[in-house]
């Protein structure tokens, strides 16, 4: 029988979309995409660089909740550089047990990036005593990351992935790092490299010609008619480093409702869009970027018809003009806006209003001790945010205290 190969995703909000310039997101609020990634169920999510010592606790804390089963079935996998050191410093550091492999396959890169420190032979030669320390050290999946890999020659993105896979990694990300791949363009080079090295296909797409969610759909294409499983990066809102990544929202849209993959290719069973409008306005307001009111899905006008025409085709049959139901999304319910009295938990709260706050929630505490606890690490979960914390937030650290803590525990090096 042969065998069904599925579209997985794997988000890298935490990892690409923090790269945003001039944007980032608080430990706390990484660790909240973290679980609505979960809800959603998505596969993996990059959540962190494993060697950055800001991190630690972070990345630590999160595995914590992995191994208590609030984090779980979804993988958390490290970034780090193709280095055996870096390698060896990311195990020392976490308790990570998955990580992507990152280094420069392309002729510019090797040129106008390293300036003469490597060689093709040196980049393949570092990736390989990488993929080895990993694979001694007891990481559980490696993925090998070709970075500019839509611009570098693809005979040596071919001999550079048989390697890799002779080496133990168990799939290649094709990084089209500056969006320079067109739709036909990638399906054609992820054919040829799926073909030729038969092994599992990561695209991680940039938007700089506007063109990622397409593109990173093509390519998932070209993995999957050349026979190996496909995996797709993405972030939430489409954030991430320049014109930033693929969305989140919109390439699962894409995969189940496009006229070329409905039916015909098979989306991680696992996933759901019923957290989407949620997932979405948290990323929004974490970054503190508006959602587009086009926006594909979570936009305003997403759902919205005005001309005559469309209203009435609409009210007849919803499918005369939308593709899919605001259902499934998670939207449709009404947004309450409290215009009264609001109290807010922060830094500088008392006990008293702190309390009414986690009233609303129904959450009640066992002791007067127990809820100046959980006030301590409010205040110091607002002075971490610098945003009013959201209901979810709140409940979070009121379930997982001894986990926030350690989010909001920095301790610099050396």
């Amino acid at each position: 029988m042969k065998k069904e190969n599925i579209i997985s995703i794997i988000d890298v909000t935490n990892r690409d979309g923090v790269q945003t310039s001039r944007l980032g997101l608080a430990k706390l609020q990484k660790t909240m995409i973290n679980i609505y990634l979960n809800d959603m169920g998505i596969y993996q999510s990059e959540f962190g660089f494993p060697v950055s010592g800001h991190e630690t606790n972070y990345l630590n804390a999160n595995l914590e909740l992995a191994k208590r089963g609030a984090l779980k079935p979804i993988i958390l996998e490290g970034w780090v550089r193709a280095i055996k050191d870096d390698v060896i410093k990311a195990i020392e550091m976490t308790h990570v047990k998955h990580l992507n492999l990152s280094i420069c396959t392309s002729d510019q890169m090797i040129k106008g990036k390293f300036r003469g420190k490597y060689t093709k032979k040196d980049i393949i030669d570092n990736m390989l005593e990488a993929v080895k320390a990993a694979r001694k050290r007891g990481i559980k999946t490696i993925g090998v990351n070709a970075e500019d890999a839509s611009r570098s020659d693809m005979s040596y993105l071919i001999e550079f992935s048989l390697a890799a896979k002779e080496a133990g990694a168990d799939r290649i990300r094709y990084c089209d790092t500056l969006g320079f791949d067109d739709p036909f363009t990638i399906y054609d080079r992820i054919a040829h490299l799926a073909s030729s090295v038969q092994i599992p296909i990561e695209l991680h797409c940039h938007n700089d010609l506007g063109m990622v969610v397409a593109c990173s759909i093509a390519g998932a294409k070209g993995a999957l008619d050349s026979g190996v499983d496909a995996y797709i990066n993405t972030t939430v809102n489409g954030m991430g480093e320049r014109a930033g990544n693929a969305d989140l929202v919109s390439v699962i849209l894409a995969i189940k409702y496009s006229s070329g993959f409905q039916g015909k290719y098979k989306l991680d069973e696992k996933i759901s869009l019923k957290n989407a409008w949620k997932i979405a306005k948290y990323a929004s307001y974490a970054f503190g970027i508006p959602i587009p009111v086009n926006q594909v899905a979570v936009g305003e006008n997403a759902f919205a018809h005005e001309s005559g025409i469309h209203a009435d085709g609409a009210l007849k049959d919803r499918r005369n003009y939308e593709l899919y139901d605001f259902e499934e999304l998670g939207r449709g319910e009404p947004e309450i806006i409290e215009t009264g009295r609001s109290i807010t938990a922060g830094e500088y709260s008392g006990i008293k209003g702190f309390r009414n706050v986690y009233e609303r929630l129904e959450i009640k505490f066992k002791n007067q001790r127990e809820a100046n606890k959980i006030l301590e690490l409010v205040r110091y979960a607002n002075v971490h945010t610098q945003k009013p914390l959201t209901e979810d937030e709140l409940r979070f650290i009121a379930t997982y205290p001894d986990i926030a803590k350690k989010i909001f525990t920095m301790e610099p090096l050396g």
